[in-house]
């Protein structure tokens, strides 16, 4: 199966490689030549309280000052985080504005679209060889003419969205990195760099905690598949006589793998708190970081504008205030276990969907978390060609963000506005981002409902042709190679 995924999947497209470079091109020249005119950094839309770089600098100025990073309210990051990039960013009293810091976001965007790119093509190559199984001639078509691979990474590279965080000068492209770095190493089955990644996700922004189940699903029962009891009917379609002399048996879910997972999740951990207490030992402790770093999110202490919903604690009284906290952050956890059942066969679909959701659920989101999930929504551009609403939903993404910085001008500088003008526009940036969620996973399912009705049919006109003709052999039952 591995090799037949490879090879399958093993095709030159070099327009890829001189669309990536391109990308990067743009993001250099945007960085070096127009250091000071493109201020995003400052833009709420771009910086978060946990992902601006201003005050990771902040926080690392404090630590060279023999003081704690997490004295005052300025820095809420990751002490390690700290360590790597703080002492790229002692170059902006020279007026290089974060030079070193821009190009190392540049080169995490540009690996993260290499990983993206590599996982759909083992998508791609999987999804052909399901497709191939089961007959369905109009798909398999369709899924060979489209390099969803590389369609979700140049989606990545240029979109405006990772551009702009980018040269933000948010630290949003490493947790990004992170996250699909776990979901590589996943669908490659390699538990140690599944684990890494994951335990780096979920330390650096806390939400990616939740892509726990689909990485178990991806290392323990494989990539994505239609759903198994389509394997388990008769076989039909064009490749009955290639297979009709072979063997498939079903895969079985790899507990072994998934135990090694936790394993390694508890190791890295384990090391990454070693790490952290090394690096506060002079200062504070663990304590004092699970405070000022996780505490921070979940209590959402500042209030400062941003285009999450949970701006709405803006407007809550405190008597109020616990009982909407617990309410917002249980929601995500509502959500887990349903869509893990209903969509269990598609693993990485489903860490797409987590993603989404914790995106606009998340306490201090940024554009850079959209990015990321839009551009891992290119891996299924072959099943979800029927989704409707797409123009709507794009010319809403669109409206929505060209209207938040001017209503944010309006309000804060001009005053001519208010709060809720910005507020509305978060909100509505919230509803067009629940409609992708929803519509994307109802074309998922009725991209697998039309798999079962177009079997079932060729099945039919099969059995009903070996009736007519006798001497042939029944066809068998089959299932998922291995």
């Amino acid at each position: 199966m591995e090799e037949s995924v490879e090879k399958t999947t093993r095709k030159k497209h070099p327009w890829f490689w001189s669309s990536a470079l391109a990308s990067i091109i743009l993001r250099l020249v945007l960085i070096i030549y127009f250091p000071n005119t493109l201020n995003f950094s400052s833009r709420p839309e771009v910086s978060t309280p946990v992902t601006s770089l201003r005050r990771l600098a902040e926080g690392y100025w404090l630590k060279r000052s023999s003081m704690s990073p997490y004295a005052g309210s300025m820095y809420h990051g990751s002490p390690l985080l700290l360590s790597i990039l703080g002492p790229l960013t002692i170059d902006r009293d020279e007026g290089q504005s974060h030079l070193l810091c821009g190009l190392a976001f540049v080169i995490a965007d540009f690996v993260t679209a290499i990983l993206i790119r590599a996982i759909g093509q083992r998508l791609q190559g999987a999804d052909i060889q399901s497709l191939k199984s089961l007959g369905a001639g109009r798909h398999l078509k369709i899924s060979e003419n489209f390099p969803t691979g590389d369609i979700a990474s140049l989606v990545y590279l240029w979109n405006p969205l990772t551009i702009i965080t980018c040269l933000g000068y948010s630290t949003s492209p490493i947790e990004n990195l992170m996250i699909v770095l776990s979901l590589y190493g996943a669908c490659k089955r390699l538990v140690p760099l599944a684990a890494f990644g994951w335990v780096m996700a979920s330390h650096l922004s806390l939400y990616p905690v939740i892509l726990i189940i689909p990485l178990v699903l991806l290392i323990g029962s494989g990539l994505d598949t239609p759903p198994r009891k389509l394997f388990l009917q008769e076989k039909h379609g064009d490749g009955y006589k290639k297979t009709k002399t072979g063997s498939l048996h079903l895969i079985n879910f790899s507990w072994r793998r998934v135990v090694l997972f936790f394993l390694w999740s508890s190791a890295w951990a384990l090391y990454v708190l070693v790490l952290c207490g090394i690096s506060l030992k002079d200062y504070s402790g663990l304590g004092e970081m699970f405070k000022r770093t996780y505490g921070f999110i979940l209590s959402v202490e500042d209030l400062s504008p941003n285009i999450g919903v949970l701006y709405f604690f803006a407007e809550v009284f405190d008597f109020f205030r616990d009982f909407f906290l617990i309410v917002f952050h249980i929601n995500i956890l509502f959500m887990v276990l349903p869509l893990a059942i209903r969509l269990h066969h598609r693993p990485c679909f489903l860490a797409f969907v987590y993603i989404a959701i914790s995106s606009i659920l998340k306490s201090y989101p940024s554009v850079g978390d959209s990015a990321l999930y839009l551009g891992l929504l290119g891996l299924f551009v072959n099943a979800l060609a029927d989704m409707q609403f797409s123009f709507f939903l794009f010319s809403g993404y669109l409206g929505t963000l060209l209207l938040s910085p001017v209503m944010h001008n309006l309000w804060i500088w001009r005053g001519t506005g208010n709060a809720n003008f910005y507020f509305a526009t978060a909100m509505a940036y919230a509803c067009f981002q629940i409609i992708l969620v929803v519509e994307s996973v109802s074309s998922m399912l009725n991209h697998d409902r039309a798999l079962k009705q177009g079997t079932t049919d060729v099945a039919k006109k099969v059995c009903q042709s070996l009736k007519d003709e006798p001497g042939l052999p029944t066809p068998r039952k089959f299932s998922l190679p291995k």
